[in-house]
């Protein structure tokens, strides 16, 4: 049984090699305006995703997350933009909310033929001094938790072949 977005979920691939051009407002739209939509608990809606697309504070994120891992690598791969999804602490579920935030952005991207990867380390960089004075410059509280980068942008690579499922991946109890 195939349709459209069981083929998308199988086909997307995570990026990390972008060209400079950025994606146009209509996609990056599209792509926003789908994750709104991702299931929230109790349908409360407790994350928030800040759009960077200015280069100076892409590479101040970059630097960020670069030092969570003690490298000087750039983890968004020279992606044009970044999508970060921060969710509310107070809820129960806004590590769960916000992870289907992501999923949706990666799989929206996907199906308006821009590329995407989910970079970690978000939860690190807003805990930083500098992650939340960049909260309090967004208009969020410090409550706000990072869940995840999700990075846009068109690749600069061959697309990647999928890795062989694990054969114990599904069980039936």
């Amino acid at each position: 049984m195939e349709n459209t977005v069981l083929t998308a979920m199988k086909e997307r691939r995570s990026i990390r090699k972008y060209k400079k051009e950025q994606i146009s407002d209509e996609q990056l739209h599209a792509i926003l305006e789908a994750a709104t939509y991702a299931p929230t608990g109790m349908g409360m809606q407790s994350p928030v995703m800040v759009v960077v697309q200015r280069p100076e504070l892409i590479q101040k994120l970059s630097r960020l997350n670069a030092q969570v891992m003690g490298s000087e690598n750039d983890p968004f791969y020279g992606a044009p933009t970044v999508v970060v999804v921060l969710a509310d602490s107070s809820r129960g579920t806004c590590v769960e909310d916000g992870s289907l935030v992501m999923g949706s952005l990666l799989l929206a991207a996907h199906a308006v033929g821009v590329d995407s990867c989910w970079v970690h380390r978000a939860r690190e960089v807003f805990e930083s001094a500098e992650g939340k004075e960049l909260l309090k410059e967004w208009g969020l509280s410090e409550n706000y938790i990072g869940i995840g980068n999700c990075i846009l942008g068109y690749r600069d690579c061959e697309y990647p072949q999928p890795k062989e499922r694990k054969k114990d991946y599904i069980i039936y109890a």
